[in-house]
């Protein structure tokens, strides 16, 4: 008698599974050996604390605030709301925001609701028997239909942490378009303030070489002086004349580029008159912590792009893993419209899947390849802009406090230079001396009247240069009691990775 046999069961295909399995795991190695080749710059190299990334709502606003200016205020924020490119700015962050929320979308599972009418003629000898076979008939569809792809090896959550990381970086952009445009605008009304005073200065030596010459003309009626210095003093009128038509076409040209940041037509500000006198020097910090420079738009804006090819990479090595996905349908179909609805037209299905290219001609190596290259330019592109904002710190902060330790030196050779003017015109008017030494005298006291504009002008835009470099503000940072006293032995320093004495 025979042993009673077990029930088996269906058999299950683990043959072809277990190939299946293990050529996917030869397709998953394949792309281990592709590698990026360029790593970002360590921050301790340079004596950075390691930045991270800020959202764009942290970066700081208004910072022209600290120059006092209620003028100045009013054109930046007209330049921030009617300047074109502010516009185009702002597209380029809704785009990437779209594009993130396209990207967002794809691990969701999706739902459509379909109908569909049809006509047609049956053959006769089809697989349908008759009546319907050689007959014409209407075919009605009415059903709904699913679809989810699975992200079981993260390539939708690598690709939406990218699409987040470019929207992040456009912020960053927008903010640094923002402080690129305040910083032109303050830098150009700072620069029509300077060719203002200088025309002032002009003037002034207009009238005074006016003087001079009646002056002159008293000593020639006297026959104190000969035509020669008569002739002198006539010349040196058009000359101060001249300077001061020249500072007019510079003035005229700082208007209308004032005009075009702010959207307005070219002579819409020709009697807009800044003042150096009005504008404040911003407090200079004692110590410059690290943690200003990371709230720099473009550091930021490298470091999300750098982070955003990085989940690029990932999105690609995702490729070489199984795809998985779910679909299905329910509804009505039949043939004839009468019996669309019908309990017996109803049908359902569902399909998932699987999906593994064995075979692509290495179009997905050559893809990571591309994206693991891009990511090494990303990072490279982020190294330059720390190591491009790591110099510029360094050459705002330096020029700042040289040139408040020249303005120092300046208004001493200054005083120098008018006492010894007015020594030379007592002596003059005395007989005691001759022409040329008062003209040498006063080409001494005009080089420093202007020279004084100009490094006060110079001493402001340092400032504002620092806070641009510092990603628009100084704020955060102890300040020194006077920005424009400081001495060589109480300047500013930058704490990197420290306070380092």
């Amino acid at each position: 008698m025979s042993e009673p046999t077990m029930h088996q069961g269906p058999r299950l295909p683990w043959r072809p599974l277990s190939a299946l399995l293990l050529l996917a795991l030869g397709a998953c190695a394949t792309q281990q050996d592709l590698q990026p080749a360029v790593k970002a710059l360590p921050a301790t190299q340079l004596g950075l604390s390691e930045p991270q990334p800020t959202s764009s709502a942290e970066q700081p606003q208004a910072w022209w605030l600290a120059m006092g200016d209620e003028g100045l205020n009013q054109l930046v924020q007209r330049a921030l709301a009617e300047n074109p490119s502010m516009a185009v700015v702002r597209t380029r962050l809704q785009r990437a925001q779209a594009t993130a929320d396209v990207v967002g979308a794809a691990d969701k599972p999706r739902l459509q609701a379909s109908s569909e009418v049809s006509r047609q003629r049956f053959t006769e000898n089809g697989l349908y028997p008759a009546p319907i076979a050689g007959s014409d008939r209407t075919i009605g569809t009415l059903q709904l239909e699913g679809s989810w792809e699975l992200d079981l090896f993260g390539k939708q959550r690598a690709e939406l942490e990218a699409a987040v990381g470019q929207t992040r970086a456009a912020e960053a952009d927008a903010q640094a378009a923002r402080l690129l445009l305040s910083t032109q605008v303050v830098r150009t009304h700072l620069q029509l303030a300077r060719l203002l005073a200088q025309r002032e200065v002009a003037q002034r030596t207009l009238a005074q070489r006016e003087e001079v010459l009646g002056l002159i003309r008293q000593r020639v009626q006297a026959g104190l002086d000969t035509h020669v210095e008569l002739r002198q003093g006539e010349g040196n009128l058009p000359e101060a004349r001249q300077q001061i038509e020249a500072l007019d076409e510079q003035i005229a040209v700082a208007r209308h580029a004032l005009a075009a940041f702010t959207g307005q037509a070219p002579d819409a500000l020709r009697t807009h008159t800044p003042a150096l006198v009005r504008l404040q020097p911003m407090a200079m910090p004692a110590v410059l912590p690290v943690d200003l420079l990371a709230r720099r738009a473009d550091v930021n804006a490298a470091l999300w792009r750098a982070q955003a090819s990085g989940h690029e990479v990932d999105a690609a090595r995702a490729t070489f893993y199984p795809n998985v996905d779910l679909r299905t349908y329910a509804g009505y179909n039949a043939i004839g419209l009468d019996r669309l609805l019908q309990p017996g037209s109803v049908q359902w299905g569902l399909i998932p899947a699987i999906h593994l290219p064995l075979f692509d001609a290495d179009r997905r190596r050559a893809s990571l390849r591309g994206k693991i290259a891009e990511q090494d330019a990303a990072v490279a592109s982020y190294n330059q802009t720390v190591l491009q904002a790591a110099q510029e710190v360094a050459d705002q902060l330096g020029m700042a406090q040289s040139v408040a330790r020249q303005q120092a030196e300046q208004r001493q050779a200054q005083a120098s230079a008018e006492a010894a003017y007015a020594l030379a015109l007592q002596r003059y008017k005395a007989g005691l001396g001759s022409y040329l030494t008062v003209l040498s005298a006063e080409s001494g006291v005009l080089r420093q009247r202007g020279l004084g504009v100009d490094l006060q002008a110079r001493l402001i835009d340092a400032q504002v240069g620092l806070a641009k470099a510092l990603g628009g503000s100084l704020d955060g940072a102890p300040t020194t009691s006077s920005p424009s006293a400081s001495s060589s032995s109480q300047t500013p320093r930058v704490a990197l990775g420290g306070d380092r004495s």
